[in-house]
């Protein structure tokens, strides 16, 4: 059996093929060790966006087989493979799993222990559960979006970052681990129902407290976390990059001032909030002064929450990245390391995304399968290679 280090190391997981937050899903749990094993259609369909597979970092870690859903053997096929895993996932929309015959019944019927993970952006429920969406959609209907952009312009995407990852992915692998632990103690699977809505929203709890301690504002732009303090911004340099300030605290505000060479007893002081445009007219000003590098290096003799703004290219050279191994190179690509970390038993990227159908042999045979039954999967339409 092919050994895998990390915490989840023994775990199966079966994964259906999509984008976005379900490949997300599936990276996380095989950086930790998990045995994921995706499902491919034959061909591709138009979901890898043009890009060779090589380049889709998300589904690194994996072994893969390929199936005609749409077939009668293919779902005979997937059946058998469900039947072996701790847990699957799937990113279709509400039905379409029941549909083909490969719904949470079916599965939980002939494996009970399995945990039946499921991603979608409104949810399995509800009234816009049949709608299509794509991440801006979602967290445009929790809050998040409105809350984040600046005083009087319009809100800013903040990438696909809160929804499919943070709200999505993450959350689908987070209730996977959770049913996975619970299924070794009762001996009983359940469906995980992760939303991209729910999930953004939680990532926003913090901020329903502080509305509700009135220390929140819905206007953008105007509060400590939204570029509407002038100590919790980013500011254009010299050479026209940039520099990110969250001197909070008021010791490393202190600080901020010390570095800008600013004199505290000129400046509006720091809660002063009808004074905030003055304060950050100073700001500007001092920043703009010198260069985002000669910046860095005063502010990385102090401590004061300041830090310079680095492109994705940049982040991987910044040495304190370099030291922890922040980034590493797999088959020519660079892309993060696997986190969090764990100190017994780390988790590891243990290739690139695979060709379809690649290494599909030896993960079958690594799932018990005898010759005889993977024979007889492949009879029913199942692409294996041995590499």
């Amino acid at each position: 059996m092919t050994k895998r280090s990390g915490p989840l190391s023994g775990i199966r997981i079966l994964e259906f093929e999509a984008i976005g937050p379900g490949p997300f899903c599936g990276m996380l749990l095989a950086d930790m060790g998990a045995d994921v094993l995706l499902v491919d259609r034959p061909a591709d369909s138009g979901l890898g966006l043009g890009r060779k597979r090589r380049h889709e970092i998300m589904m690194r870690g994996r072994r893969s087989v390929t199936l005609d859903l749409k077939s009668k053997d293919g779902v005979a096929a997937a059946l058998r493979l469900a039947a072996k895993a701790d847990a699957i996932i799937e990113g279709f929309r509400p039905g379409v799993m029941e549909r083909l015959g490969l719904g949470p019944e079916v599965l939980l019927a002939a494996n009970p222990k399995l945990v039946y993970g499921r991603m979608t952006g409104w949810g399995q429920d509800g009234p816009m559960a049949p709608r299509a969406g794509h991440d801006i959609n979602y967290i445009a209907l929790t809050g998040v979006l409105n809350a984040i952009g600046r005083k009087g312009e319009a809100p800013v995407p903040p990438l696909n970052l809160v929804g499919d990852f943070g709200g999505g992915g993450m959350f689908l692998a987070f209730g996977i681990a959770c049913g996975i632990v619970e299924a070794q103690r009762s001996g009983k699977g359940q469906v995980v129902d992760a939303a991209m809505v729910d999930g953004a929203s939680v990532l926003a709890a913090m901020f329903s407290g502080m509305m509700a301690a009135g220390s929140w504002t819905e206007a953008r732009g105007e509060n400590i976390l939204d570029t509407g303090s002038p100590w919790y911004d980013v500011y254009e340099t010299a050479d026209g990059k940039h520099m990110s300030v969250g001197a909070i605290e008021p010791k490393f505000y202190e600080e901020l001032l010390a570095g800008l060479g600013l004199d505290p007893a000129t400046l509006p002081r720091q809660h002063d909030r009808a004074r905030w445009p003055e304060l950050r007219a100073a700001f500007a000003a001092a920043f703009k002064s010198r260069t985002r590098d000669a910046w860095a290096e005063v502010f990385n003799r102090i401590d004061a929450c300041v830090a310079p703004v680095l492109s994705f290219s940049e982040a991987r050279a910044f040495p304190h990245n370099v030291a922890r191994g922040t980034f590493t190179e797999v088959a020519g690509i660079s892309q993060a390391a696997p986190a969090p970390r764990f100190s017994r038993t780390p988790g590891a990227i243990v290739g690139p995304a695979p060709e379809r159908g690649a290494q599909g042999r030896a993960a079958l045979a690594d799932w018990g399968f005898a010759d005889s039954e993977v024979e007889a999967l492949r009879g029913l339409g199942l692409g294996c290679a041995d590499a």
